[in-house]
């Protein structure tokens, strides 16, 4: 048994940090399957899911985006890509802030970190690349410190497990 357990949370971490992978679903399956006594790793393995993601993000070369980009046709998201590229971070936060009038635009910016757990949180967001993909984007980004990151993720995916932990899986 403890096998198969260790074996599904590296499964669910892998899983969790591929884009367009609906993680919550995953993690509700296993908590159905094993009982509300491993919502703690649960919310470890989530944690680690995505900050895994942000890692492999922040590593990735922005010229692959680039790439992807005008592979996809998306000329000015590529062109706007490109000029980011050889900026720093608080460079890249005032080139986009830069001449934007949009009021949403520039909250979300500024309040990037509620922005991304709100992302994080959003039912259906496998749509728009899930959990994985988000934080992927979000390491690519560059406008995301780590460790604020990492804050902002164990905040972002508490309530579920702390749900689960005190009132059990009638929720």
């Amino acid at each position: 048994m403890h096998r198969a357990l260790m074996l599904g949370a590296v499964a669910y971490i892998g899983l969790l940090a591929l884009p367009f992978v609906p993680g919550a679903e995953i993690g509700l399956a296993m908590l159905a399957t094993f009982g509300a006594s491993i919502a703690p790793l649960i919310y470890v393995c989530t944690v680690a899911s995505m900050m895994l993601a942000f890692a492999v993000g922040r590593f990735l070369p922005i010229s692959a985006l680039e790439r992807l980009l005008s592979i996809l046709r998306m000329r000015r998201a590529a062109a706007l890509v490109s000029r980011a590229a050889p900026l720093s971070q608080d460079e890249r936060l005032e080139m986009l802030l830069d001449g934007q009038s949009k009021r949403a635009l520039s909250l979300a910016l500024r309040y990037r970190y509620f922005a991304l757990a709100l992302a994080v949180n959003t039912p259906g967001n496998s749509v728009i690349g899930g959990g994985g993909g988000i934080m992927l984007l979000a390491g690519l980004s560059g406008i995301f410190s780590p460790l604020a990151t990492l804050a902002t993720v164990a905040l972002a995916v508490s309530p579920l497990p702390l749900a689960v932990v005190f009132f059990g899986l009638q929720i």
